[in-house]
């Protein structure tokens, strides 16, 4: 199953809280909450390039199925991490104490952040 393609965010669930636990100022919580962002996959094979535009940030992530890799957290910080492939539809990483669950099914791609006790899951939809 390929990744690839645009997708716009739908839904998420504790935006506010997980943001405030990551340590992101409350005037970008504030700002961010309402965003729609646009999150665009490119596989080739086993490597993959992820760009989420969340109004006028823009976070960008490149890796290799299996591979160590440095990837830029939500914070601006970096942090190496190995992203493996579960199945042909399930992208999960690990990165400084946060667990990323990337789940595709159909159009609709499902991204869950755990860090501790607090899950942020985002819902969006191939456009």
């Amino acid at each position: 199953m390929s990744f690839t393609g645009k997708y716009e965010l739908q839904s998420q669930e504790n935006f506010e809280p997980f943001m405030k636990a990551l340590g992101l100022p409350d005037d970008q919580i504030q700002k961010g909450k309402d965003v729609k962002s646009i999150s665009e996959i490119v596989q080739d094979g086993n490597k993959f390039k992820i760009t989420v535009t969340t109004g006028s940030k823009v976070l960008n992530n490149e890796f290799t199925i299996g591979e160590e890799c440095e990837m830029e957290m939500l914070t601006g910080e970096k942090a190496k991490a190995v992203v493996q492939l579960e199945g042909n539809n399930r992208l999960v990483a690990n990165l400084k104490g946060l667990k990323s669950v990337t789940e595709l099914n159909g159009d609709i791609i499902t991204n869950t952040l755990t860090m501790g006790d607090l899950t942020y899951k985002r819902i969006s939809k191939r456009i």
